[in-house]
């Protein structure tokens, strides 16, 4: 059972759905017990840092989500603005991140040349160690390509090589998938990415 945390912004309906068609077990909720009930959690997120980290820390959430994730280290997955929340801080706020991973989200804009459109949008490919030990992106080695589809504007950069688990080049080079033991955080929209994203939601599905 993947337990949704919703927090009032994210892609719940989509996510969700996605999990339906793949035939995993999910469900949405803001309700403190279910979530400190949950044995894998996915932290979704769509809109600004600040916004979605008062949310998080007002409703109750930052302490079960603290718990569930650095206490019983339940496999944990942000995705998108989700896996943003997971890093200390974010040029789009002055709010502190979850700070799980040493990490910082940093703004596209004043970074790349002005060809690369902000925010990035659309499919792009993803390099990777994929033989690393990791069972999210197990089926993912053998591949010629693998893309998954992006909607950004603010990208993550990890301080240790040790927690970059995928990488993707937008103008820079940026992480894209990001590690630390049951924490993990991915910048695309895999509930977006067609067989790529459903292929890594299972695996997240038989952590």
């Amino acid at each position: 059972m993947i337990t949704i945390i919703n927090y009032g912004m994210g892609n719940l309906g989509s996510i969700s759905n996605m999990f339906r068609y793949i035939g995993v077990e999910s469900k949405v909720t803001s309700n403190l017990d279910e979530i400190r009930d949950a044995e894998k959690i996915l932290l979704p997120g769509v809109g600004a840092f600040d916004a979605a980290m008062t949310k998080v820390n007002e409703s109750g959430i930052r302490e079960v989500l603290d718990y569930k994730t650095l206490e019983e280290k339940v496999p944990v997955l942000g995705i998108c603005l989700g896996m943003q929340l997971l890093t200390a801080r974010s040029d789009e706020g002055k709010l502190a991140g979850l700070g799980y991973i040493d990490a910082e989200t940093k703004a596209f804009r004043g970074r790349i040349e002005r060809e690369y459109r902000v925010p990035h949008m659309g499919w792009n490919v993803v390099n990777s160690n994929f033989e690393r030990q990791c069972s999210l992106v197990d089926g993912f080695q053998n591949l010629d390509e693998v893309r998954f589809y992006f909607v950004h504007s603010y990208f993550v950069e990890v301080h240790s090589s040790e927690n970059s688990l995928m990488t993707c080049d937008y103008g820079l080079k940026f992480d894209c998938g990001i590690i630390k033991d049951n924490i993990m955080g991915v910048q695309f929209h895999p509930e977006k990415s067609h067989k790529f994203g459903m292929r890594l939601l299972k695996n997240f599905s038989e952590m």
